[in-house]
């Protein structure tokens, strides 16, 4: 793999199938500026029918798929909405600028590093106006998260992009929270769960099915809303001048997804619709990482990508393909963990920090609301679960894994000890020490036993009875 200033990224050769280099000159010279519009779905997977998803229903994101690109291979620099968040909204590695632990410095005023901005900061330096959308359309309302791991005054201009002056351009988005736990029921078209097919690490049972069919149920009336808000940008005259972005924050919200570096916790949908300057329907499989989205839609502005940022355009002159992503996981809630990984697309590889605390160690947040994870618990004391299912309830983690996604796409068979795999491993290995030491990886710094504590006892308040509750109700072995 090779090193270079942006460290593992290598210029393209070309992408003339979904990009008019031509298009691009005269945008750049437009006086006019493009819209950017980001709709953020939160704990979303690649559940939809565009990427192959039957029992979904997503004619919305399916249409604007064959209106733009569609990315097979998009992740998020981190499996869990604040560290990723604050990854993407800078353009640079949460563990690169402190803000990797899950819902730190919420108290003590912490700055982003000298020379680093929020992505807004730059558009409005460009005379665009920024908006955090409230209302979004007809029962369309966002919830405006933000949820970074810093500071800062004035993240947005507005709630609206009609708030803006006469001609300024903008850059909004509008937050989803509906693949967010807890998933609520619907009345019309349900996902039948009897049609669900699990992954094999989940237990084939009434509890996981209907988990997993609320999902998608869930899935199904955010792209109602997607639906809602495109019809707006045409109903304004305003999609043909709008950039449309489609993106989780991390992935899904099941057990081994969202606070894991599995595929599931990291690997996120992207579609970008760009009317006049990319190919409509195409698909694109090159690696990409949720910071590369924000220095896309810089250059788009016609900003110049700072130095500091580490990211790197998916269209245009300056685009670049990436060898591997880099994700990483650090404290999530009250528990406090360390894991980072490398992905190629063949292989996975994960470092564990922690080899003595089981991947269950308790998470009250989960514990509470992923019935999965009390079903694998009980089903587990009973031993009825599959040696597939057996691997997430381990007492403790090796020291590394490494899986080939080809033959092992849900990543169960660990072949970090197979002497057949051994200059792999010492490849990506070598590739992970590099990039913690080029991006300056802050996850080995403690973080402060007082904020850890302050944060345990605020689960504790929020969570612990609730959780008590559930366990007797189940009649599940209180076990904390």
């Amino acid at each position: 793999m090779k090193s270079t200033r942006r460290l593992f990224l290598k210029q393209a050769s070309a992408f003339p199938a979904i990009f008019a280099l031509n298009g691009w000159n005269r945008q750049a010279q437009s006086s006019q500026k493009m819209n950017v519009l980001w709709l953020i779905a939160e704990d979303m997977g690649l559940e939809l029918g565009c990427y192959g998803d039957s029992l979904v229903q997503t004619p919305h994101l399916d249409r604007l798929a064959s209106e733009g690109v569609k990315f097979t291979n998009a992740f998020s620099t981190a499996p869990v909405c604040s560290a990723s968040r604050s990854a993407f909204m800078t353009g640079m590695y949460q563990t690169s600028i402190g803000a990797h632990n899950h819902r730190s410095h919420r108290r003590d005023g912490y700055r982003l590093p000298e020379g680093v901005q929020l992505l807004t900061d730059y558009f409005r330096d460009e005379g665009y106006f920024t908006a955090n959308v409230k209302t979004a359309a007809p029962g369309v309302v966002g919830t405006q998260k933000t949820d970074f791991n810093f500071t800062v005054e004035r993240p947005f201009d507005g709630t609206d992009w009609n708030q803006r002056q006469p001609r300024q351009p903008f850059f909004a988005q509008i937050n989803f929270s509906e693949a967010h736990r807890n998933f609520k029921p619907v009345k019309e078209n349900a996902v039948d769960p009897d049609k669900v097919v699990l992954p094999p690490y989940y237990p084939d049972h009434p509890i996981a099915r209907q988990d997993w069919a609320l999902y998608l149920d869930a899935i199904s009336v955010l792209d109602q809303k997607i639906g809602a808000v495109l019809k707006r940008l045409d109903e304004e005259g305003l999609a043909d001048r709008t950039i449309v972005v489609f993106m989780g924050d991390n992935g899904r919200c099941h057990v081994r997804g969202k606070q894991w570096l599995y595929d599931g916790g990291i690997r996120i949908p992207l579609i970008v619709r760009w009317p006049g300057q990319v190919q409509a329907g195409t698909e694109r499989e090159s690696m990409v990482s949720s910071i590369d989205i924000s220095a896309t839609c810089l250059t788009i502005a016609g900003v110049e990508i700072p130095l500091k940022m580490q990211g790197s355009p998916l269209f245009g002159p300056l685009a670049k393909e990436r060898e591997y992503i880099v994700a990483a996981r650090d404290r999530c809630d009250e528990t406090v963990d360390r894991i980072r990984c490398v992905r190629t697309q063949r292989f996975k590889y994960i470092r564990n920090y922690f080899t003595e605390k089981p991947y269950s160690q308790l998470n009250r947040y989960k514990e509470t609301q992923y019935p999965v994870m009390r079903l694998l618990r009980r089903l587990h004391d009973e031993g009825k679960l599959t040696p597939e299912q057996e691997l997430f309830m381990a007492p403790t983690r090796p020291p590394e894994e490494l899986y080939n996604l080809v033959d092992d796409p849900n990543e169960l068979r660990n072949l970090a000890q197979n002497p057949a795999q051994s200059s792999t491993l010492k490849e990506m290995r070598e590739t992970l020490d590099r990039w913690m030491r080029e991006t300056g990886d802050q996850g080995g710094v403690p973080e402060d036993p007082a904020a850890i504590q302050e944060f345990e006892e605020q689960m504790k308040k929020t969570y612990y009875e609730k959780l008590k509750k559930i366990y007797a109700q189940e009649g599940m072995k209180w076990i904390w």
